[in-house]
């Protein structure tokens, strides 16, 4: 959005406070924060590995227990809350339009919930927890209330009023959140404020699946990022995201990995191709242009965005001798925009001193015709992980 010319402020919530957290901290004999605040280094390190620098503010729930708490306070004055044994619950009967995001007001077997929420005092099923009043051995803040911790829908509404206001314009995250986390949000803030519509774009990704299994802890079939880097590099990732459209499932499986891959490589390949050809590297043009913007803008097509550019690719490659300075020049643009937004090529890397040593001894070899020498010369330089391609301007060496 950027690139077309937006000011984009992109917010992300941490949930540094919940159930599961405190029951962790309780196994490992840790204080609570202390373990939000290991997993959170770990996620920002994986976030900077998969070049995601896009996030503007970090925000975690337990500096916001101030608003917060005024939020609580308003749902009370309004009667959308009440007071019970163990906290303070928003009543689901009061708000009229509950479950217009999506379409319901029941739980499901793959919606996202909190455990905080269960308790028989409730005065309807689906009422969930603003406040917490906390247990003994566990982690508090003063209130009116009495000692307690956020619910889980509270902390997103709160913090995004302090930042955008009552409304704004996009609010992601995975479709398991549509029912009941993003449907509490809209309740809260919208009671709140008197205001509709709280966001005016839901962007919800589809699940991670694992050859068509939903990809899980319980179930075992999970990877982490990490885990994936070991064998293959960020940009394979974002390509193999960004290839599937975001609404849609992602299945993760060996086969198309590797196809992500290989595109990869072959969209990889025909920049260093045009960027031989062509003279002037400057740019300073909007990217993409209307032939290509028309999939990005139409809810984001990545899908066929690619399939657009591959496409491209394919009919340049055919005339590419024939081509003039200004069509070069415009798939130049295409090429680099592509990187610019997506972030999918990796970092040129010097080639080491060896290597081009190595590769000039076997160029040497090859203008004597000893064939033999040149080979062995080609297989010491794949041992060390680059490879050497022969073309019509010359020998070129590339990273394996």
């Amino acid at each position: 959005m950027e690139e077309i010319g937006y000011d984009v402020f992109y917010l992300q919530n941490i949930t540094d406070i919940d159930d599961k957290i405190i029951k962790r901290s309780k196994e490992q004999k840790k204080d609570p924060k202390e373990l939000a605040k290991e997993f959170e280094k770990e996620y920002k390190k994986d976030m900077k590995v998969l070049k995601i620098g896009s996030i503007t503010k970090y925000a975690a729930a337990t500096d916001y227990i101030k608003e917060i708490q005024n939020q609580v306070k308003k749902l009370l004055s309004k009667d959308y809350a009440y007071e019970i044994e163990d906290g303070i619950y928003y009543n689901v009967s009061k708000f009229n339009n509950y479950g217009k995001l999506s379409g319901r007001t029941a739980l499901l077997a793959e919606d996202a919930v909190s455990r905080i929420d269960d308790t028989e005092k409730k005065k309807n099923k689906g009422d969930f927890c603003l406040w917490k009043k906390s247990k003994q051995d566990e982690p508090k803040w003063k209130s009116p209330w009495g000692q307690g911790r956020p619910g889980w829908h509270i902390e997103d509404t709160a913090i995004t009023e302090k930042y955008f206001g009552v409304q704004y314009d996009i609010h992601g995250g995975a479709r398991d959140l549509i029912f009941p986390h993003h449907e509490a949000e809209i309740a809260q803030m919208e009671a709140i404020s008197g205001k509709s519509p709280l966001v005016k774009y839901w962007l919800h990704t589809g699940f991670l699946t694992t050859n068509g299994q939903k990809m899980a802890k319980s179930l075992g079939n999970f990877i982490t990022i990490r885990d994936f880097l070991k064998k293959y590099s960020p940009e394979v990732l974002r390509f193999f995201v960004f290839k599937s459209h975001y609404r849609s499932p992602v299945d993760f499986n060996e086969k198309e990995i590797l196809q992500a891959k290989e595109s990869l490589q072959r969209l990889y390949d025909f920049k260093k191709k045009i960027e031989g050809k062509i003279r002037n590297k400057k740019i300073s043009k909007i990217p993409f242009g209307k032939e290509f913007n028309k999939f990005l803008e139409d809810d984001f097509n990545t899908p066929k965005f690619f399939s657009s550019v591959f496409d491209k690719i394919k009919e340049v490659n055919k005339r590419i001798n024939d081509l003039k300075e200004k069509e070069l020049s415009d798939i130049y643009v295409l090429i680099i925009s592509i990187d610019k937004v997506f972030k999918i090529f990796p970092k040129e890397e010097k080639i080491p001193k060896k290597i081009i040593e190595l590769a000039n001894k076997r160029e040497k070899y090859r203008k004597e015709k000893n064939w033999e020498k040149a080979d062995e010369k080609r297989k010491e330089i794949e041992k060390l992980g680059y490879e050497i391609e022969d073309t019509s301007k010359g020998s070129e060496i590339k990273k394996r």
